[in-house]
């Protein structure tokens, strides 16, 4: 490992950055990755590619009242050196915003940022988008970095420990060796280069990662041994919270930063900016890391060394580095502390730990939903067996204190706005969560963990395998499996029979369309049967119903009769596009649904649930939990529940 200084290069239209492990090229003004020499390869980046199509910042923007995003390479118009010294480069690539190209030019000035240490295997990257009081509205659909690697060389990618495969070459995608499926992103392999892969599907959507467990994804060259890495070391710049699904490494060879981005939630997640309203926002650093291992070790085993490099930036956030002063450092932020208890006086007459709860900081919203919240920073940890926790290194700033906490539906929030101080360790003591509960639980399906990966999922049409995905906990990334619906229950929808059935065989993992003979679509009602040996007929009953994701549905519910007028309705719901993109959850909804007592039977009874919505393929739910509750003076009974968590 060389310990040079950190050499810069400023040529006529390019600025190289070199430590002696790793060279870089930009174009100057630009601030686009040219080139990136390291272990014998005078370039990973693909040389095939004109100048600005190998590793650049882009985004998707709309003009108010414009339906149509419109996509941009960001490139500089200025450049200057911020930072030279033997121990580190930091240069700025800027953007000004010229309001005499409006509606043409996204309204932000944008800096671009690249930083190379003494003795770092790689670089770092990060921008300031910043909208000014006077300058006219907008929308930003996604921002993100993109690298495109060689082809001939990158043709492993890893992105998890049992999510890591060789995947076909991007000549594999095209006509005649490729056949587009249902969307362009996905492609049957008929003729690829290689043919191991023939008769597989391939989609850049069976790649996406939650933002929790996205910390470090790239690709393996193996001759010579070279691994490329995309090291995100925190989430805080990242829109809607740990939950929020984002594309991450796929054929091209192409890997991704994406900071902000609709997918898997739709609109809700594009943040929508007025005339007049001032905005500021760091995305970054992340980390481009390149490492390499000597024969005859196994070239995959870089990736264990790119998981520990992972974690030594974690440790290091926030850098100490970073110039810019729109990015604090550790002493400049705050911590908060407590211990989250959850109260639910028909599981347990004492309060229980919040075991692994996801609690969070997000701005103050009127709504109350950090999961919609998608301008600002979030901050998130996990609590601890006992329901401690910690959020460490929050900017200053006004938050509410958000949870969820696996086993429970519905979201806590603390009551009172928290504001962290520079240096300041806040301790909220014991909160307490009561979850949405009235009356005793009659009978429940699924798990309140806001996914439905706990249903059933089946098996792939065997002509559109992804390998990687058989017998795998992550089944439902599988191409086409809402087709397979109609031919489990070619003769009538779903019927689930509440102590005779088993959600995780008998419960379809989403609520799909039905295709026609004549190739269209009708919506489906699901049956939900049980007994009750008794009915509190002056009581009324509450139906909890926690949706994982919706697409382009509606929600209906009827109790003992499918021809009445529902008792409920969603109205329109979703855009999350999960079904379609083979993501298991998407936005969380919740809702409570009154049944009167009056509607319900001694004996037998059944809900129906009906998404009528039928236009396509991909509209549908996923349900998280379902859950009855008997009036909370009732003694009625069911003769089978289900269990699950509380």
């Amino acid at each position: 490992m060389s310990n040079s200084g950190v050499e810069l290069h400023i040529q006529d239209r390019h600025v190289v950055m070199d430590n002696g492990i790793v060279r870089v090229t930009l174009s100057k003004p630009e601030g686009i990755v040219t080139g990136i020499r390291y272990n014998g390869i005078d370039n990973l980046l693909e040389v095939l590619n004109d100048e600005s199509n190998r590793g650049y910042w882009d985004l998707v923007w709309n003009a108010p009242g414009s339906s149509t995003g419109l996509f941009d390479v960001i490139k500089g118009t200025s450049f200057r050196v911020v930072v030279q010294n033997d121990d580190q480069v930091e240069l700025s690539f800027t953007r000004t915003y010229d309001p005499s190209l409006e509606g043409k030019l996204v309204p932000l000035n944008i800096d671009k940022r690249f930083i190379m240490l003494r003795g770092s295997s790689g670089f770092y990257s990060y921008a300031v988008y910043e909208h000014l009081k006077d300058w006219p509205g907008f929308s930003l659909g996604e921002t993100r970095i993109a690298f495109k690697l060689r082809k001939d060389k990158f043709h492993y990618m890893a992105m998890a420990d049992n999510r890591q495969r060789y995947l076909p070459l991007p000549d594999d995608r095209l006509p005649p060796r490729g056949q587009p499926l249902a969307y362009p992103e996905a492609v049957l392999l008929v003729d690829p280069i290689e043919p191991e892969l023939k008769g597989e599907v391939d989609d850049k959507y069976q790649y996406s990662c939650d933002n929790k467990d996205s910390k470090v994804h790239g690709w393996i060259c193996t001759d010579p041994p070279v691994g490329f890495w995309l090291i995100t070391p925190s989430n805080e710049f990242r829109s809607g919270g740990p939950l929020k699904q984002n594309l991450t490494s796929h054929v091209g060879p192409t890997t991704l930063a994406v900071f902000l981005s609709a997918h898997y939630t739709g609109d809700d997640l594009v943040p929508k900016f007025q005339a007049g309203e001032e905005w500021k926002k760091v995305f970054g650093p992340v980390f481009l890391h390149v490492n390499s291992v000597p024969d005859p070790i196994d070239p995959l085993f870089l990736w264990e060394g790119a998981k520990l490099q992972m974690m030594v930036e974690v440790e290091s956030w926030p850098y100490s580095f970073v110039a810019s002063e729109d990015f604090p450092s550790s002493d400049r932020r705050g911590n908060v502390r407590g211990r989250l208890l959850v109260f639910d006086r028909y599981v347990s007459d004492d309060y229980i730990s919040a075991k692994s709860a996801y609690v969070g900081l997000a701005p103050p919203d009127d709504g109350g939903s950090w999961q919609r919240e998608c301008k600002d920073y979030q901050f998130w940890t996990r609590a601890d067996e006992d329901g401690y926790f910690s959020i460490n290194n929050a900017r200053a700033g006004d938050y509410n204190l958000y949870a969820w906490v696996p086993g429970c539906i519905g979201d806590y929030k603390y009551g009172v706005p928290i504001s962290v101080k520079p240096g300041g360790n806040f301790d909220v003591g014991n909160l307490v969560y009561k979850p949405p509960r009235d009356g005793p639980t009659m009978w429940e399906i699924g798990i309140p963990d806001r996914s439905a990966a706990e249903f059933y999922v089946p098996d792939p049409g065997p002509n559109y395998i992804n390998k990687l995905y058989v017998n795998h906990p992550d089944r439902f990334r599988q191409y086409g499996l809402w087709e397979r619906y109609a031919e489990l229950y070619p003769d009538g929808d779903l019927v689930y029979t509440v102590g005779a059935s088993d959600y995780s065989t008998d419960w379809f993992f989403a609520q799909v369309t039905r295709k026609k003979d004549d190739k269209t679509y009708q919506g489906t009602t699901w049956q939900i049967k049980f007994v009750l040996t008794s009915v509190d007929k002056s009581g009324v009953y509450k139906l909890r119903i926690a949706i994982a994701s919706a697409t382009l549905s509606e929600l209906q519910v009827r109790v003992n009769n499918p021809k009445s007028a529902p008792v409920f309705s969603s109205g329109l719901i979703g855009r999350d596009n999960s079904i379609a993109r083979h993501g298991i959850h998407g936005l969380y909804w919740l809702y409570s649904v009154d049944i009167k007592g009056t509607w319900l039977n001694e004996g037998d009874n059944i809900v129906f649930l009906t998404q009528p919505r039928s236009s396509g393929p991909f509209q549908g739910i996923m349900y998280d939990y379902i859950r009855l509750e008997a009036p909370s003076s009732s003694s009625s009974t069911s003769t089978a529940a289900s269990s699950s968590g509380h």
